[in-house]
């Protein structure tokens, strides 16, 4: 409630008690119409917290998703005081060599996992990205799967596409560009083969990103997908991609991806950090850094 608000009651309330009781009300009313006290997008819970609450809340409600082709649940859970939903994810395909797909496209060692979900959100705490919402391994009902906390009140970067907004004013654009920079260092490095599927990129009221549908991630290739689109890069990610290596990637994200995923991602790495040097040189630091 805001302080103004408790000003006017506290004076009101000494000369009128019954009055002080009503303005409390509209008070409560008006805080509630401005959703302050409440979460009315973008993650209801965050970090550890939401990890936690993943794992351990009690599943009261499941519902099958219309989108997506590997049959994802929505879930609502609960811990007894607090109630959130969230994405539920059991597919887990993999295809050595060539897989035609429903485009008419071709894929090499095609991969369609809940694992990479995990593994993304893992690899974007490393980062310090903050990119990826809260995701979990967890079992239910005898199948093990992937749990995503469920983002409120967002539309698809596709919708927002479609409706023409925008962000306004200099820091609101500042952040804009700086999230879709690194929504594009994350495909790169993960080699996300949906990546050019803007409907899994989520957008809040204050143009804040999420970044889900990580399924497809995490291929085996070395190469980056789309060079061409690294072209700006946080100081910050950078100085946590230099910390990248081999025993500290098998310790997080080992779980969930095997050797040669791991290879592939070291690789990336590695030629993403080159790619960088060559921007700089090309561009000078001013035009290709931000923090």
């Amino acid at each position: 409630m805001k302080p103004r608000c408790l000003r006017a009651i506290a004076s009101r309330a000494l000369l009128r008690p019954a009055a002080g009781v009503v303005l409390i009300l509209i008070c409560a009313l008006a805080g509630l119409a401005r959703g302050e006290g409440q979460n009315p997008f973008g993650l209801p819970l965050a970090a550890e917290e939401a990890e936690n609450f993943l794992r351990t809340a009690r599943v009261i409600g499941r519902q099958p998703l219309s989108s997506g082709v590997t049959h994802p649940e929505r879930f609502t859970l609960t811990d007894g005081t607090r109630t959130a939903d969230a994405v539920w994810k059991t597919v887990d395909e993999h295809e050595l060599g060539m897989k035609r797909m429903q485009n008419g496209s071709w894929q090499f060692d095609f991969r369609d996992s809940w694992k990479s979900e995990v593994a993304a959100y893992e690899l974007g705490k490393l980062l310090h990205l903050g990119l990826v919402p809260p995701t979990v391994e967890r079992e239910v009902d005898g199948r093990t799967g992937s749990l995503q906390i469920w983002v409120e009140g967002v539309m698809t970067e596709k919708e927002r596409q479609e409706r023409g907004l925008k962000p306004e004013g200099p820091g609101q654009i500042r952040r804009w560009s700086e999230q879709i920079h690194g929504v594009r260092l994350f495909h790169q490095l993960t080699y996300n083969a949906d990546f050019q599927n803007i409907a899994n990129i989520l957008v809040d009221p204050d143009f804040g990103i999420y970044l889900i549908d990580s399924s497809r991630a995490f291929r085996i290739q070395k190469n980056l997908l789309a060079p061409d689109d690294l072209v700006r890069f946080s100081r910050t990610t950078l100085g946590h991609l230099r910390t990248l290596d081999r025993p500290l990637v098998e310790e997080r994200l080992g779980r969930w991806l095997d050797g040669m995923q791991i290879d592939g991602l070291l690789e990336r790495r590695a030629r993403v950090l080159t790619l960088v040097r060559v921007r700089l040189v090309e561009r000078g630091p001013g035009k290709v850094l931000f923090y």
